[in-house]
């Protein structure tokens, strides 16, 4: 039997500090706060979303043994690379300026644990 529906929907983001690292992706952004919630002492989860994104991002304590930082090359597709880079900067967020390649247009940027992102605006393909 073949799989045939597999979807990517959530990624877990490492990070020291839940509150910076939620107003980071809210404010600084644009991601949307879909939930907060603190289960015990030892448990907070916090899931985000990107807008028009299908995938979420979900940080908080006690959820991952990954450290601070070790989470790179998440890629997200966008329409403009010059919007987002003049959006990151505007939000004061420190991004790499566009990257034209022949398979896209990319800016990078980290959160401030050091987590790695790619904005790439896709090409047209012939």
């Amino acid at each position: 039997m073949a799989i045939t529906d597999w979807r990517i929907e959530l990624i877990f983001i490492p990070v020291t500090d839940v509150d910076r690292a939620k107003a980071f992706y809210v404010d600084q952004i644009g991601f949307a706060a879909d939930f907060d919630q603190v289960v015990t002492e030892e448990l907070r989860f916090v899931q985000l979303t990107p807008p028009g994104s299908a995938c979420s991002i979900a940080f908080g304590k006690g959820l991952t043994d990954m450290e601070p930082g070790v989470q790179q090359g998440i890629q997200v597709v966008i329409p403009n690379a010059d919007e987002a880079y003049a959006h990151l900067r505007e939000n004061g967020v420190e991004a790499t300026p566009v990257d034209e390649q022949p398979w896209g247009r990319f800016v990078t940027f980290r959160d401030p644990d050091g987590n790695g992102w790619t904005l790439q605006e896709l090409v047209p393909r012939d």
